[in-house]
Parts: structure tokens; C-alpha cells; sequence
């Protein structure tokens, strides 16, 4: 059953994304309206999917790199439907829906069996461990797309051609704040996710630290995300700088995320 949800939510998240890229060039509000609709709807499927699979595997389903990527889907959007209920930033729609389609669609080519963990991982920690991880992972990824809209705007600005995407992207002291608003809630999450996952390790491995790969890069981007934050903090970068940094930050994340699993088999070779 979770995958009959799996590939109607693929094919509606695939529908919200043409309906998304159709409105950033025809600017026809009620585009905007039914690719809302579509995501909103593909976000319900993406739900059930998660749903079965954690009842089928009887834990959270992020032990593999298949669960894992439609996680992390899932939860991105997740956020931006959160964010759009205070913020309304209806085409951040327009980056969050292709960002999710991509993860789906490198999910449906790994393995979908469910791998059974080893006993000695069984702890309540995994799901601790693992959300606030993937909650992080999210906020930084919208933190990510604002960033992006914010130098597409500021392009445009400069360029003094208001003309394309112009009218349909907020104004830049709007993306600037949201872009600050998402790092300021992934960055602890992430440095929780840091803390509960040597908790983790010491409860399966007997030991808090090993300095293995996941746990390199998870301490490389923790450093990234704190110059940034620090940076805005006591130097003042804004804008710009600021959405530059952020993006350089973010695929440092996902690079690390995509070739230690890819290189590990998922769940950061933990179980092998």
C-alpha cells in the first residue's frame, strides 16, 4: 500500500511543479491557486505514504536511503505548508515543489525493501535523533530556496528590467527575514540533532564521538550555519551575502547528506 501512495504522491508532486513553473511565467493567479491545491493534496498521499511504512517497518522509516529521502520530502513540505499559514509565501511553492519531486524520484530508483535494524540501534533515540535531524535539514532547505529568490530578485533590481519573475516574488526585505527566520529555527535543531545523535551512539556503539563521516560533516555544517548566524549577528551581513552563504552552507548539507549515504547505504553505515 505505501507504495500505490508513493508514486500518486510522485505524480501529483509532478503536477504542482508544472503548475508552479507555469504561473512564474504567466503570472495567472489561478495557477497559483490549483498548484497549491496540488501540493496540498500530494502532501496528504506523502502522509499516508509515511504512515504505512512506519506501521510496515514498526519504526520511524528513515533507516534506509530510500526511507530516507522521502522523509526528508516530506517533511520540507510539511514546513512550507507551516510557513504559509503565518507568512504566505505562496510561490516559495515554486522551489519547494521541484525540491521535492527530485527527492521522490531518486527514492523510486534505491532499494524499497525494509532492512531489519540491528538490535543493539532499537532505542527511542532513533526517532528523536532522526526528526530533529530532518527538521533541520528542512529548515535550512527552505532557508535555501529564500536565499535563491532573494538573488533572483536582487538581480532584477539592479538589472532595472522588472520584468519575469519580478512581480511574482516578494520584496527583498520580506525574503531576507524569512531567510533569517528559517536559520534561526534549523540551527538548534540541528545542533539537538547533533547532541541526541552521540547520545545515540554511546547508547548502540559505547561511545559518544567516533569521528565517522556523518559525523564529520554533521560538525562541518554545524560550523557553517554558526559563521553565518554569528556573522549576522555581529557583522551585519544581510541580503546578499547572507542568501549566498546560506546556499553555500545548504549544499555543503546535502552533498555530505547524498554522498555519505550513497557510500554508507543509509542511516550513516550504522547498519552494517
Amino acid at each position: 500500500m505505501s507504495e500505490i501512495f508513493f508514486y500518486i504522491t510522485t505524480a501529483v508532486y509532478l503536477v504542482a511543479t508544472l503548475l508552479y513553473s507555469a504561473y512564474l511565467f504567466a503570472r495567472k493567479d489561478r495557477l497559483l491557486t490549483i498548484a497549491q491545491v496540488a501540493i496540498s493534496t500530494g502532501f496528504a498521499f506523502h502522509t499516508a505514504t509515511i504512515a504505512s511504512r512506519w506501521l510496515a517497518s514498526g519504526r520511524t522509516p528513515v533507516t534506509s536511503f530510500h526511507d530516507s529521502l522521502t522523509f526528508f520530502s516530506w517533511i520540507t513540505v510539511a514546513l512550507f505548508l507551516l510557513l504559509l499559514i503565518k507568512y504566505k509565501p505562496k510561490v516559495l511553492g515554486a522551489f519547494v515543489s521541484p525540491f521535492a519531486l527530485l527527492l521522490l524520484i531518486t527514492a523510486s530508483l534505491l532499494p524499497k525493501q525494509i532492512v531489519p535494524l540491528s538490535p543493539v540501534l532499537e532505542s527511542y533515540w532513533l526517532p528523536v535523533h532522526v526528526i530533529l535531524a530532518f527538521l533541520g535539514n528542512a529548515f535550512f532547505a527552505l532557508a535555501f530556496f529564500l536565499g535563491i529568490m532573494y538573488i533572483i530578485q536582487d538581480r532584477y533590481l539592479k538589472s532595472r528590467k522588472l520584468k519575469g519573475m519580478y512581480f511574482v516574488l516578494p520584496s527583498l526585505e520580506t525574503l531576507d527575514e524569512l531567510n533569517y527566520k528559517c536559520l534561526q529555527y534549523g540551527f538548534p535543531l540541528l545542533t539537538a540533532a547533533i547532541i541526541t545523535g552521540a547520545i545515540w551512539s554511546e547508547y548502540a556503539m559505547g561511545s559518544y564521538w567516533e569521528w565517522k563521516h556523518r559525523q564529520v560533516w554533521s560538525l562541518i555544517t554545524w560550523f557553517l550555519y554558526a559563521a553565518l548566524l554569528h556573522g549576522r549577528l555581529t557583522a551585519g551581513w544581510r541580503g546578499r551575502k547572507a542568501a549566498i552563504l546560506s546556499a553555500v552552507a545548504f549544499l555543503s548539507l546535502i552533498g555530505s547528506f547524498f554522498i555519505i549515504n550513497i557510500l554508507s547505504g543509509g542511516a550513516h553505515g550504522l547498519l552494517r
